[in-house]
């Protein structure tokens, strides 16, 4: 059984968060985003995947495992959390990874701060196909500068109307705007955590009053 790290007390919704794919469960934006959430009524679950776990007990860096691995590694813990509601999601990659085990079975929801609409460097290369099964409410928090994935990027795409992206204004991967936009990535990462906070509270009521 993985050690997890748990933000928050049971009575609130739960939030199964997944780390990007290279910084671990810890890393300060993922620290960040769990303690404002807690914050705001929600019990915050993280865990890494088993590259990451490799990584930290090593002390190597190592590409991520392939997508089959990753999205069972994810089953493995919500079958861990073992509740039958929960929301789930993730930084940049891990947040890919709940969109797909979204598609495949309903969430109460989803949440993604940066989605990787594309590979870096490679816009031809779009990952939301799978998007139209989506049956689950989907949250997506990203920066218009998005090197995986700009507001003029996206534009394109057509998603369904259950996917809605929440965009910051000359935000990176990271949400993070530049020094001269005069804008401060605090103010950004603080909108998030309310955006995403409301968001888990109104898809994990709507599910049981749906139930």
């Amino acid at each position: 059984m993985q050690q997890l790290i748990v933000n928050g007390d049971l009575g609130g919704p739960t939030f199964i968060f997944a780390h990007g794919a290279g910084a671990g469960m810890d890393s300060e934006f993922m620290n960040r985003v769990a303690t404002g959430l807690a914050d705001r009524g929600i019990r915050v679950i993280r865990f890494e995947f088993p590259y990451m776990q490799k990584q930290r007990e090593t002390g190597k860096r190592r590409p991520p495992d392939r997508q089959p691995k990753l999205t069972d590694h994810f089953k493995q813990i919500i079958e861990q959390v073992n509740l039958t509601r929960v929301v789930i999601g993730g930084k940049s990659m891990g947040g890919r990874m709940a969109t797909i085990l979204a598609s495949e079975k309903a969430y109460d929801g989803v949440v993604v701060l940066g989605y990787p609409f594309h590979a870096l460097g490679k816009p031809e290369k779009v990952r939301v196909d799978h998007f139209q099964t989506l049956e689950s409410p989907v949250l997506i928090c990203q920066g218009d500068r998005d090197s995986m994935g700009s507001r003029s990027d996206t534009a394109q795409y057509r998603l369904p109307y259950n996917v809605i992206i929440d965009w910051y204004a000359d935000g990176d991967h990271d949400l993070k705007p530049r020094n001269a936009s005069g804008l401060t990535h605090e103010a950004h990462l603080e909108r998030a955590i309310e955006r995403v906070a409301e968001f888990i509270h109104k898809a994990s009521a709507e599910e049981a009053s749906a139930t």
